[in-house]
């Protein structure tokens, strides 16, 4: 297979300057509200699975990955939180993402109202933007534990496309989706705290999972640094669009605690 990808490294460098301004700007728009918890958190993804037929009835189901490539990709994602009581907290996120790589495709693909070509130079675009609001109570406020739960509103923009030559095609969509947010922290030290984040929902067509796993180590009391871990799974099956897809994530993040 052919690929081609810009540099990671230096989107990812490009990204990490960028939050920083961003934080920097927040910090001196609110810092006179300490409600405001602003986050960004970014690194390199890798698509393990991504299967796709479009029509889910009459076209051809291929692997995406195979033809695109596992990756890694580079993301980011912005989140901001407002804790409107002690146990009331509203949450804001931007999750863009979309990549654009060349491969060969093993079999001739019937995808949209095209016929793609084996063994020819075929451009494969996937993209997966989700922007949600959440809502969630705490529920429980221990010495070191302290869980969250609620609701996750999402509009999920996704697209994907083929190209081979003169022939294009592509199937786009953009959805409201349901979710059930779970979110646990466990202060384990002085300045140090495990994140569990989870977005999920399973229906009789489909499934959504967004589990984020982190470690936090908080640096001044407002700003903070983290890594860890992010899977996203799930996806669609009838009859316009059968597509699951499996991204795995090496995360870290800044924010700022206003």
């Amino acid at each position: 297979m052919l690929h081609k990808r810009p540099s990671p490294g230096l989107t990812l460098i490009f990204l990490l300057i960028l939050s920083s301004l961003i934080l920097v700007f927040c910090n001196e728009v609110l810092a006179q509200d300490d409600r405001w918890n602003i986050s960004l958190e970014t690194g390199a993804v890798w698509q393990d699975r991504n299967e796709v037929q479009i029509p889910g009835d009459t076209g051809t189901r291929f692997l995406l990955d195979e033809l695109a490539g596992k990756g890694p990709f580079v993301f980011y994602r912005l989140e901001m939180l407002f804790n409107a009581a002690p146990r009331h907290q509203i949450r804001l996120l931007i999750a863009p993402f979309r990549y654009t790589e060349s491969g060969v495709l093993e079999k001739d693909v019937f995808f949209v109202d095209q016929t793609f070509t084996a063994s020819q130079n075929t451009e494969a675009t996937y993209k997966f933007n989700s922007y949600r609001a959440t809502y969630r109570y705490l529920f429980h406020r221990g010495s070191q534990w302290r869980w969250w739960a609620g609701a996750t509103v999402k509009i999920r923009d996704a697209e994907i496309g083929l190209r081979q030559s003169t022939v294009f095609a592509r199937d786009s969509n953009v959805g409201v989706v349901p979710l059930i947010n779970l979110y646990g922290n466990f202060q384990f030290a002085d300045k140090w705290s495990f994140i569990f984040d989870l977005d999920g929902l399973v229906g009789p067509q489909g499934r959504a999972l967004d589990l984020g796993l982190k470690i936090i180590y908080d640096i001044t009391g407002h700003w903070y640094v983290g890594a860890g871990y992010r899977t996203l799974e799930g996806g669609a099956d009838n009859d316009e669009v059968f597509n699951f897809a499996w991204f795995n994530y090496a995360i870290v993040t800044v924010g700022n605690k206003f």
